[in-house]
Protein backbone atom coordinates (compact mmCIF):
# COMPACT_ATOMS: atom_id res chain seq x y z
CA UNK A 1 0.00 0.00 0.00
CA UNK A 2 1.18 3.16 -0.94
CA UNK A 3 2.35 5.24 2.35
CA UNK A 4 0.95 8.40 3.39
CA UNK A 5 2.69 11.61 3.82
CA UNK A 6 3.31 10.78 8.14
CA UNK A 7 4.37 7.65 7.34
CA UNK A 8 7.09 9.70 5.44
CA UNK A 9 7.68 11.85 8.40
CA UNK A 10 5.33 14.92 7.27
CA UNK A 11 3.84 16.01 9.85
CA UNK A 12 1.23 18.93 9.22
CA UNK A 13 -0.75 21.03 11.68
CA UNK A 14 -0.84 20.77 15.69
CA UNK A 15 -3.57 18.61 16.29
CA UNK A 16 -3.67 15.43 16.32
CA UNK A 17 -5.22 12.90 13.80
CA UNK A 18 -7.83 10.40 14.43
CA UNK A 19 -7.13 6.65 14.58
CA UNK A 20 -7.48 6.34 11.12
CA UNK A 21 -6.38 10.31 9.93
CA UNK A 22 -9.76 9.90 7.73
CA UNK A 23 -13.51 11.43 7.69
CA UNK A 24 -14.35 8.09 8.68
CA UNK A 25 -12.43 8.92 12.57
CA UNK A 26 -16.34 10.95 12.51
CA UNK A 27 -18.49 8.33 14.61
CA UNK A 28 -21.05 6.86 12.13
CA UNK A 29 -19.49 8.38 8.69
CA UNK A 30 -18.51 5.42 6.13
CA UNK A 31 -17.06 6.18 2.98
CA UNK A 32 -17.02 4.10 -0.55
CA UNK A 33 -15.72 4.45 -4.10
CA UNK A 34 -16.00 2.38 -7.64
CA UNK A 35 -13.69 2.93 -9.91
CA UNK A 36 -13.83 3.15 -13.75
CA UNK A 37 -10.58 2.08 -15.46
CA UNK A 38 -10.11 1.07 -19.04
CA UNK A 39 -8.72 1.82 -22.56
CA UNK A 40 -11.19 -0.04 -25.43
CA UNK A 41 -13.52 0.90 -26.66
CA UNK A 42 -12.43 4.85 -25.67
CA UNK A 43 -10.07 5.66 -22.85
CA UNK A 44 -11.70 5.82 -19.02
CA UNK A 45 -10.41 6.99 -15.83
CA UNK A 46 -13.34 8.00 -13.78
CA UNK A 47 -15.59 6.67 -10.84
CA UNK A 48 -17.84 7.42 -8.17
CA UNK A 49 -17.49 7.93 -4.31
CA UNK A 50 -19.93 7.96 -1.61
CA UNK A 51 -19.93 9.49 1.92
CA UNK A 52 -22.83 7.98 4.19
CA UNK A 53 -23.25 9.56 7.52
CA UNK A 54 -25.04 7.69 10.31
CA UNK A 55 -23.90 4.08 9.35
CA UNK A 56 -26.13 4.50 6.37
CA UNK A 57 -29.74 5.78 8.13
CA UNK A 58 -28.88 9.52 6.92
CA UNK A 59 -32.14 9.51 4.81
CA UNK A 60 -34.28 9.28 7.77
CA UNK A 61 -31.99 10.26 10.66
CA UNK A 62 -31.16 14.00 8.82
CA UNK A 63 -27.55 15.55 9.89
CA UNK A 64 -27.49 19.09 10.14
CA UNK A 65 -25.46 21.02 7.01
CA UNK A 66 -24.22 23.78 5.16
CA UNK A 67 -22.47 24.33 2.23
CA UNK A 68 -19.79 27.02 0.89
CA UNK A 69 -18.95 27.51 -2.80
CA UNK A 70 -15.15 29.34 -2.99
CA UNK A 71 -14.94 29.71 -6.69
CA UNK A 72 -15.12 27.51 -9.91
CA UNK A 73 -17.70 26.10 -12.07
CA UNK A 74 -18.41 22.92 -9.78
CA UNK A 75 -21.69 21.90 -10.04
CA UNK A 76 -23.57 20.47 -6.53
CA UNK A 77 -27.40 19.15 -6.67
CA UNK A 78 -29.63 19.34 -3.24
CA UNK A 79 -27.92 22.57 -1.97
CA UNK A 80 -31.42 24.61 -2.19
CA UNK A 81 -32.46 22.30 0.25
CA UNK A 82 -29.52 22.29 2.24
CA UNK A 83 -30.00 26.64 2.30
CA UNK A 84 -33.75 26.43 3.02
CA UNK A 85 -33.91 23.52 5.41
CA UNK A 86 -30.12 23.14 7.21
CA UNK A 87 -30.26 19.23 6.84
CA UNK A 88 -28.42 16.43 4.31
CA UNK A 89 -31.25 13.95 4.27
CA UNK A 90 -29.01 11.60 1.75
CA UNK A 91 -25.56 10.32 0.78
CA UNK A 92 -22.73 12.61 -0.64
CA UNK A 93 -21.71 11.50 -4.32
CA UNK A 94 -18.40 12.88 -6.16
CA UNK A 95 -18.12 12.10 -9.44
CA UNK A 96 -17.31 13.58 -12.98
CA UNK A 97 -18.85 16.60 -14.03
CA UNK A 98 -21.10 14.88 -17.28
CA UNK A 99 -22.84 12.22 -15.10
CA UNK A 100 -23.86 14.31 -12.24
CA UNK A 101 -27.51 13.03 -13.54
CA UNK A 102 -27.17 9.50 -13.39
CA UNK A 103 -25.67 9.35 -9.85
CA UNK A 104 -28.41 11.91 -8.82
CA UNK A 105 -31.41 9.72 -10.25
CA UNK A 106 -29.25 6.82 -9.02
CA UNK A 107 -29.41 7.67 -5.77
CA UNK A 108 -33.46 9.18 -5.89
CA UNK A 109 -34.34 5.59 -7.12
CA UNK A 110 -32.48 3.85 -4.59
CA UNK A 111 -34.28 5.71 -2.18
CA UNK A 112 -37.82 4.86 -3.65
CA UNK A 113 -36.98 1.42 -4.53
CA UNK A 114 -35.90 0.62 -1.15
CA UNK A 115 -38.05 2.60 0.95
CA UNK A 116 -35.35 4.71 2.87
CA UNK A 117 -37.47 8.05 1.24
CA UNK A 118 -39.84 9.58 3.95
CA UNK A 119 -41.46 11.98 1.49
CA UNK A 120 -38.86 13.03 -1.74
CA UNK A 121 -35.35 12.68 -2.47
CA UNK A 122 -32.40 15.64 -3.24
CA UNK A 123 -29.14 14.07 -2.89
CA UNK A 124 -26.18 16.49 -2.86
CA UNK A 125 -24.01 14.58 -5.89
CA UNK A 126 -21.07 17.19 -6.62
CA UNK A 127 -18.64 17.20 -10.18
CA UNK A 128 -15.34 17.72 -10.76
CA UNK A 129 -13.68 17.93 -14.10
CA UNK A 130 -11.83 14.75 -15.49
CA UNK A 131 -11.83 15.19 -18.84
CA UNK A 132 -8.29 15.20 -19.58
CA UNK A 133 -7.49 11.68 -18.40
CA UNK A 134 -11.15 11.05 -19.47
CA UNK A 135 -13.26 10.52 -22.04
CA UNK A 136 -15.84 12.27 -20.67
CA UNK A 137 -18.46 11.56 -23.86
CA UNK A 138 -18.22 7.63 -23.11
CA UNK A 139 -20.51 8.19 -20.06
CA UNK A 140 -18.59 4.72 -18.64
CA UNK A 141 -20.23 5.34 -15.42
CA UNK A 142 -23.66 3.58 -14.86
CA UNK A 143 -26.03 2.92 -11.55
CA UNK A 144 -24.74 -0.30 -10.41
CA UNK A 145 -21.17 1.96 -10.24
CA UNK A 146 -23.29 3.97 -7.85
CA UNK A 147 -24.70 0.93 -6.57
CA UNK A 148 -21.26 -0.72 -5.63
CA UNK A 149 -19.80 1.94 -3.89
CA UNK A 150 -22.91 2.38 -1.58
CA UNK A 151 -22.48 -1.08 -0.74
CA UNK A 152 -19.18 -1.04 0.16
CA UNK A 153 -19.42 2.10 1.82
CA UNK A 154 -17.88 1.53 5.57
CA UNK A 155 -15.94 2.52 8.44
CA UNK A 156 -12.29 2.58 8.78
CA UNK A 157 -9.10 3.12 6.83
CA UNK A 158 -10.48 5.03 3.29
CA UNK A 159 -8.97 4.23 -0.21
CA UNK A 160 -7.13 7.16 -1.03
CA UNK A 161 -5.59 8.66 -4.53
CA UNK A 162 -6.90 6.94 -7.89
CA UNK A 163 -9.96 5.83 -6.85
CA UNK A 164 -13.58 6.53 -7.27
CA UNK A 165 -14.32 9.94 -8.27
CA UNK A 166 -10.67 11.04 -7.92
CA UNK A 167 -9.96 8.63 -10.28
CA UNK A 168 -9.25 11.11 -13.37
CA UNK A 169 -8.53 14.01 -11.29
CA UNK A 170 -5.29 16.60 -11.69
CA UNK A 171 -3.88 18.25 -8.77
CA UNK A 172 -1.26 20.99 -9.12
CA UNK A 173 -0.11 19.30 -12.43
CA UNK A 174 0.85 15.89 -10.84
CA UNK A 175 -1.57 13.07 -10.98
CA UNK A 176 -4.76 13.95 -7.80
CA UNK A 177 -7.15 12.16 -6.47
CA UNK A 178 -9.19 11.49 -3.27
CA UNK A 179 -7.85 12.54 -0.14
CA UNK A 180 -8.89 12.34 3.66
CA UNK A 181 -7.96 13.35 7.11
CA UNK A 182 -9.05 13.84 10.75
CA UNK A 183 -8.15 15.81 13.58
CA UNK A 184 -9.27 15.43 17.59
CA UNK A 185 -10.44 18.97 18.69
CA UNK A 186 -10.45 19.55 22.05
CA UNK A 187 -13.32 22.14 23.36
CA UNK A 188 -13.00 22.61 27.16
CA UNK A 189 -13.38 19.25 28.97
CA UNK A 190 -15.34 17.91 25.76
CA UNK A 191 -13.28 16.60 22.38
CA UNK A 192 -14.97 16.22 18.57
CA UNK A 193 -13.31 14.98 15.92
CA UNK A 194 -13.10 16.87 12.71
CA UNK A 195 -12.97 14.99 8.97
CA UNK A 196 -12.80 15.98 5.95
CA UNK A 197 -12.58 14.30 2.29
CA UNK A 198 -11.38 16.10 -0.86
CA UNK A 199 -11.72 15.41 -4.19
CA UNK A 200 -8.60 17.11 -5.35
CA UNK A 201 -8.31 18.66 -9.03
CA UNK A 202 -7.29 21.94 -8.92
CA UNK A 203 -4.13 24.38 -9.36
CA UNK A 204 -0.95 24.90 -11.25
CA UNK A 205 2.51 23.73 -10.06
CA UNK A 206 3.83 26.98 -9.07
CA UNK A 207 1.38 27.38 -6.43
CA UNK A 208 1.97 24.29 -4.88
CA UNK A 209 2.98 23.90 -0.84
CA UNK A 210 3.69 21.13 1.31
CA UNK A 211 3.15 22.32 4.97
CA UNK A 212 3.79 25.55 3.77
CA UNK A 213 7.08 24.82 1.46
CA UNK A 214 6.80 25.58 -2.60
CA UNK A 215 7.20 23.45 -5.19
CA UNK A 216 10.11 21.46 -5.69
CA UNK A 217 12.46 23.06 -8.75
CA UNK A 218 11.96 22.12 -12.32
CA UNK A 219 12.81 18.04 -12.95
CA UNK A 220 13.01 17.45 -8.85
CA UNK A 221 10.31 14.70 -8.11
CA UNK A 222 7.68 14.64 -6.33
CA UNK A 223 9.38 12.18 -3.50
CA UNK A 224 11.64 14.69 -3.09
CA UNK A 225 9.52 17.14 -1.22
CA UNK A 226 9.80 14.90 1.94
CA UNK A 227 13.12 15.54 2.27
CA UNK A 228 12.73 19.37 1.59
CA UNK A 229 10.22 19.53 4.26
CA UNK A 230 11.92 18.02 6.86
CA UNK A 231 14.29 20.14 6.46
CA UNK A 232 12.89 23.28 7.13
CA UNK A 233 12.24 24.12 10.85
CA UNK A 234 9.66 24.35 12.97
CA UNK A 235 8.01 27.67 13.26
CA UNK A 236 8.03 28.91 16.87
Amino acid sequence: MRQRLRQLGVTLGAMRPGPNNAITDVPGVWVGHATVIRDEPRVVRTGVTVIVPREGRIWGEYACAGFHALSGTGEMTGIHWITDSGFLTTPIALTNTHQVGLVRDTLVGLGSEQGWTQFSALPVVGETYDGWLNDLDAFALTAEHVREALDGAGPGPVAEGNVGGGTGMICHDFKGGIGTASRLVPVGAQGFTLGALVQANYGDRRTLRVDGVPEPPEGMSITHIDVVVRLVPKKG
